[in-house]
């Protein structure tokens, strides 16, 4: 049976992250912003009668390497299905750039499987197995943006300004590991409410250790000052700004100097994949 619709991934932003400390199981706790943005990766799948999942075309690593084949895997595992799936990605956002490529990837696999299987779990089963394949997963399972806190897991929907964003990529991908594990990354910033957030008070615990660590990351954070508020989203490497309407952000885009790239997006409150979601449950 074949599905001829794109489903999306779409990517999002840290609008900030504050570190608060480190955990027992060696996590940190966090605090942070997740803003969707109506841009990002898309896939298609082609459901199996026999039971396999596979990647089209397929590619060079193991399938326990592939976050893809590990999502849906894992809700065959936990729904019971037989049935299968060919998955093929259409990539647009870079990898290791903070934007949340992989976890959106793994989050359309659960919820776009989930229709098409007609396995039946909720939404908070679903983002609960997100959870196992990582901590960003479950913001893309819910389709809002939200805030954030343990280490992402904990979200609150909320309602953000409908800003454009110039998001821009030096180059240079980045271990969030790496990050994590400096001794020099600040981990007791104080826990802030939404409203000190709205003020202004918060940044990203991250970016003065990803500056030290990657100056080309250094040198865009500082080339995209010069036209607004420059930040880092996550542990890098990308890196954005925030426009108050389209064309001024393309406008700065046009400019951008090689080899760095960047795209243009809209942040949005409800994700592309939770619309698509209610279309084809509408049609169903």
């Amino acid at each position: 049976m074949s599905v001829a619709i794109e489903w999306p991934a779409p990517a999002k932003l840290n609008l900030f992250l504050h570190v608060l400390g480190r955990r027992d199981d060696g996590y940190h706790e966090l605090q942070t912003v997740f803003q969707l943005l109506d841009y990002g990766d898309s896939l298609r799948f082609d459901v199996r009668r026999d039971g396999r999942i596979q990647r089209k075309p397929a590619r060079p690593i193991a399938p326990e390497q592939d976050l893809c084949v590990r999502a849906a895997s894992l809700l065959q595992e936990a729904s019971g299905t037989t049935l299968g799936a060919d998955i093929a990605l259409h990539k647009r956002l870079p990898m290791g750039g903070g934007v949340g490529g992989g976890s959106s990837n793994a989050a359309t696999v659960l919820v776009a499987l989930n229709t098409l299987w007609q396995t039946g779990l909720t939404e908070d089963e679903l983002a609960e197995l997100g959870l196992r394949l990582g901590a960003d997963v479950p913001v893309f399972v819910r389709g809002r943006s939200a805030w954030a806190e343990g280490v992402g897991e904990r979200l609150a929907p909320v309602s953000l300004d409908s800003s454009w964003f110039l998001v821009l990529h030096p180059g240079c991908k980045i271990s969030t590991r790496q990050i994590f594990c400096t001794p020099e990354l600040t981990r007791n910033s104080p826990s802030i409410t939404m409203s000190a957030f709205r003020a202004g008070q918060a940044r990203n615990d991250c970016e003065p250790v990803v500056r030290s660590l990657y100056p080309e990351v250094a040198r865009a954070l500082d080339w995209l000052a010069g036209f607004g508020q420059a930040r880092l989203t996550g542990t890098g490497a990308c890196l954005f700004a925030e426009f108050d309407d389209e064309a001024q952000a393309r406008e700065v885009l046009a400019s951008v100097p090689k080899p760095w790239q960047g795209f243009v997006a809209r942040g949005v409150d409800e994700s592309p994949l939770r619309s698509r979601v209610k279309a084809a449950t509408a049609a169903a």
